[in-house]
């Protein structure tokens, strides 16, 4: 047997580095057992998925150093390798499953769904999909189908028992059937689900292990039931431990950067963020916390990975980046990587219109500028101080301002300063004093080259990092305030606001 392992990210946000790190698992295992990587774009979702996400991603695991054998950027003999692409695959195989009597159409509407949940909770049940669509014929489900009438493709489930799941860390994991739901696999809209596309393009596509994080336990016995109705093996499953915050919680964006790029753009070597990664859940076996990624894969054993939850620990991967910073760059690679990072043509000339008309002389670029080539600013509270702002207000706006920055895609200076500016009459301030703090925030002082201009440059990974920096150095706010203003800011506007409050 050819091992063949697989990354599938969606290109839905920035580029994960729990995404790296499950890469580089299936990455070693591939490459150890003269195998087969595979990258596949998990794009189904296309109202998210962008185009430019899905370059990050690519390029962000190429700048770590993961080489794939095939993609949807290379190719291979299994594409296409977007899940856009592969629509009619999908659909024939959720055909196929309505033919043998394992899927159903279910033609209950959204609010119909929603009423459903509602009465199972007042009832003090587990809300899921109650099997309605089960009490259709055949026939009457064709019937309506053929109308035109809007519909989903589910799977069915076994109502009674238990589903047995191998894992290879983890051993047998028993799931009762009750706890499974009725998954959509073919949506309204005619995409697939994860569930089903996930199945059918590790199947088409080879794919021999399936090495991914332990969220995906609960989804193994739907992936196992649509490989027994398809009369297909399954891949051996092996689910990695989560990466975690210092607290235990699961590494979120909330508590830790988790954007490669902003590790990019802070200046770690992509070795050392790779080492990092490899050290979460699996050590070498002299226990060296330094080594390369050859070095990984010359000792690299999936059956040694531990289960406890892996800390992402920032100061520990700051230890680690200085290591090979001293240990493995001589004067001239490290005056080329400072060059690489930074200090080019193509990172200076956007900031040059910004800082040109402000400065007399070159010695001066520094002091305007410097914080466009920094990590997090070194604040000072009495920055923040301002004639028509006090500490709360500063805090209130940060705040209310990072929520609004999260959900934001479309990031450039435009569309940053028109979702700023939407948020000064609803709070009450002009719009001079709303971003007032936001320059001590995204600069460290309150003047500095246009704002908005600034924030476009420094990107998405490094403003939101600096928000949530000043709001720790402020104080931030209290458990009362932050549930108080997550109402006030979801009852601004209900539609393009984004969540707040949720995972």
């Amino acid at each position: 047997m050819t091992v063949r392992t697989r990354i599938a990210p969606s290109p839905t946000g920035d580029p994960h580095v729990g995404t790296a790190y499950v890469a580089l698992f299936n990455y070693c295992f591939a490459r150890q057992h003269g195998g087969s990587f595979v990258l596949r774009i998990e794009d189904t979702d296309s109202a998210r998925s962008t185009a430019a996400s899905e370059a990050m991603i690519l390029d962000a695991l190429r700048w770590l150093g993961l080489a794939w054998d095939e993609g949807p950027d290379i190719g291979g003999a299994r594409g296409p390798y977007r899940q856009s692409e592969r629509a009619e695959i999908y659909r024939a195989h959720a055909e196929q499953l309505l033919a043998q009597g394992d899927a159903f159409r279910c033609f209950a509407t959204p609010e119909e769904l929603e009423t459903m949940r509602r009465e199972q909770v007042a009832r003090g049940e587990t809300p899921r999909y109650d099997g309605r669509g089960l009490r259709l014929s055949a026939a009457e489900a064709e019937a309506r189908a053929g109308r035109g009438e809007p519909h989903v493709i589910r799977m069915k489930v076994p109502g009674e028992g238990v589903c047995r799941i191998s894992d290879r860390l983890r051993g047998e994991i028993d799931i009762p059937w009750a706890q499974v739901d009725m998954q959509v696999l073919l949506k309204a809209d005619g995409m697939p689900t994860y569930h089903l596309a996930n199945v059918v393009d590790d199947h088409l596509m080879g794919i021999t292990h399936v090495i991914r994080g332990e969220e995906w336990i609960n989804s193994a016995p739907k992936h196992q039931l649509l490989y027994r109705y398809f009369g297909w093996t399954m891949p051996e499953l092996c689910h990695l431990p989560l990466l975690r915050n210092p607290d235990q919680s699961k590494l979120s964006k909330r508590k830790n950067p988790t954007s490669i790029n902003y590790y990019r753009a802070m200046g770690y070597l992509p070795e050392a963020l790779l080492n990092y990664l490899g050290r979460m859940g699996w050590s070498m076996p002299d226990e060296a916390e330094k080594f390369s990624l050859a070095e990984m894969l010359a000792h690299f054993d999936l059956d040694k990975v531990r289960l406890g939850g892996p800390v992402f620990d920032i100061g520990k991967l700051d230890w680690l980046n200085g290591r090979w910073i001293r240990e493995d760059l001589d004067e001239r690679a490290f005056a080329d990587r400072v060059a690489e990072w930074a200090f080019n043509r193509q990172r200076l000339e956007p900031v040059v219109p910004l800082i040109k008309e402000r400065i007399e002389k070159f010695t001066e670029i520094v002091p305007l500028a410097g914080f466009l080539f920094s990590g997090l600013p070194a604040h000072d509270e009495d920055a923040f101080v301002h004639r028509k702002l006090d500490k709360e207000d500063c805090v209130r706006i940060l705040q209310f301002v990072s929520w609004r920055l999260d959900a934001l895609d479309d990031w450039h200076r435009d569309r940053l300063f028109a979702a700023v500016e939407a948020l000064a009459e609803p709070l009450g301030y002009k719009l001079r004093d709303l971003t007032a703090p936001l320059y001590v925030a995204i600069a460290g002082s309150p003047s500095a080259p246009p704002l908005f201009d600034a924030m476009a440059l420094l990107g998405p990974d490094l403003v939101r990092a600096r928000l949530r920096h000043a709001l720790v150095h402020l104080g931030g706010p209290s458990k009362k305030q932050t549930k108080q203003w997550q109402k006030e800011f979801a009852a601004l506007d209900p539609g393009p606001w984004p969540s707040v409050g949720g995972k």
